[in-house]
Parts: C-alpha cells; structure tokens; sequence
C-alpha cells in the first residue's frame, strides 16, 4: 500500500529562529490532530538540527532541500548527503525546477545525487516535470520521461522503493496557475506507467507521486481524490501551519 504525503518545501525562507517557531507550531498542531498521511519538512540546511530536536519524527518526518554530488573533501560551501542524514533528516529533494534551471543541475550530477543519498540512508523525493512551453508542444511526457530515465531508472527496484517521485509543472510553480486535476492525474498516471514498464506493477503501485505546482487547501482535496495522486509537495503553503494543515487535512475528507 503506498504512502499518502504531504511535504512541505520551504525554500530559501525562514531564518532560523522563524523555522524553529514554524516547526514547533506545526507539532503542536500535529499532535493535538493527528494527521491521516505522512507529513514532511523538508528545511533550508541551516534549520535541520534544530528542528530534528523540536519534532515527534512519528508525526512529522524532515528533509533537506539539496545535498552535494560529492561524497566529501574540498567543496567548500557544499552540504554532504552523510551530513544530512547526520542532523536526523530522513529525506532529501532532489531534482527541483528550480536547481535545474538557476544552478544547472544535469540529469548526470543528479544521478550522483541520489546514490549518494539512497547510500547515505536518506529516501529521495525526486522532481520531474514540463516547462510552459514543453507543454505547449505537447511535449510533457518525453521530458518526465527522460528525467526518470536521466537520474533514478538506473537504480535496482529495491533502491528504487526509497525514491517518492513529485510531479512539478514548472509553469504551475508559484505562479498561482494550477494544472485540472484531470491535467494532473493523466501525466500521474503516465508516470507511473513507465515506472510499471522499468519495474513491473507492483513496484509502480507502491511508489507514491506526489503534485507539486500551487496546491492548496482548497485545491488538494480535488487532486488527492485522483486515483494516481499521493499527495502533494507543497511551496508557498507550507510556510503558515494553518495553510499547511489545510493541506494535509484534504486527506481526512
């Protein structure tokens, strides 16, 4: 049965003392309502320490943003995979629009990413998806397509159960445009087949493909209810508790 989830990505947002105060409040408000998927926060690297402390890891799960293609050694202002795993984090995003296109992160350095990750214990929530203009041209599913192939389609089924595929039309990202959940559940359903075909079907049914692009409390419940959406990864919402617990709440409709 796979994993319903709710992930929160902060972004370059919160100082520290900001995080703690968001994490903490978002325990509380988690303990007090026990949320019915998995919830995930996934912090700027400075937060992670801290709030590894302040939260129950049975409520709410954390993760980093990033982590280094290297290993270790001379790459000053890099953050390791161990070191991320070393703060307690569970998870770790890799693949993000945004680190593809401002820091040119290629499928190949993205490859090493994620072994270094699965190596180093961590589960990878690993982003894919279509610009506006791949979209026009009905290009979508060569390019989610091609990223799978790029950067995880090398791993064995059993490293590939640590992988949560987020599906991110990068023309949706903040940008207050949100796909149809019918737009949303066909390229979800298309993903998941090409996983059926590099996997088979049972490891296809047990990956969870989360949407990423402007979900929000009064969206999600709409996306959740499509039979190929496991929840969400969640920008801008994420950074007030009521609006993410909105979110996670969807899953109690």
């Amino acid at each position: 049965m796979r994993k319903k989830i709710v992930a929160g990505n902060w972004k370059m947002n919160k100082n520290l003392q900001e995080g703690v105060a968001l994490a903490t409040e978002l325990n509380e408000v988690l303990a007090a309502d026990k949320p019915n998927c998995d919830v995930v926060i996934c912090t700027p690297f400075i937060h992670l320490a801290t709030v590894s402390g302040i939260i129950n890891h049975e409520v709410i799960g954390l993760g980093a943003e990033n982590c280094a293609d290297k290993a270790s050694g001379a790459y000053t202002g890099e953050v390791s995979a161990e070191m991320v795993k070393s703060t307690g984090a569970e998870y770790v995003i890799l693949g993000h629009s945004e680190r593809r296109e401002y820091y040119n992160e290629t499928p190949a350095i993205l490859k090493e990413k994620v072994d270094l990750a699965l190596a180093n214990g961590l589960k990878v929530i690993f982003c894919i998806g279509e610009s506006l203009a791949q979209r026009e041209a009905n290009e979508q599913n060569a390019v989610v397509k091609a990223e799978l192939e790029g950067s995880v389609f090398h791993l064995t089924p059993e490293q590939f159960a640590n992988i949560v595929i987020a599906y991110e039309p990068i023309w949706a990202i903040g940008t207050g445009k949100t796909a149809t959940s019918d737009q949303a559940e066909e390229i979800h359903a298309y993903i998941r087949s090409i996983i059926a075909a590099q996997y088979g079907n049972e490891v296809a049914e047990n990956t969870s493909i989360l949407y990423g692009g402007s979900c929000k409390a009064s969206n999600a419940p709409e996306l959740f209810a499509k039979p190929d959406i496991d929840g969400g990864l969640i920008g801008g919402a994420s950074l007030k508790a009521p609006d993410f617990k909105g979110i996670i709440d969807a899953w109690k409709a």
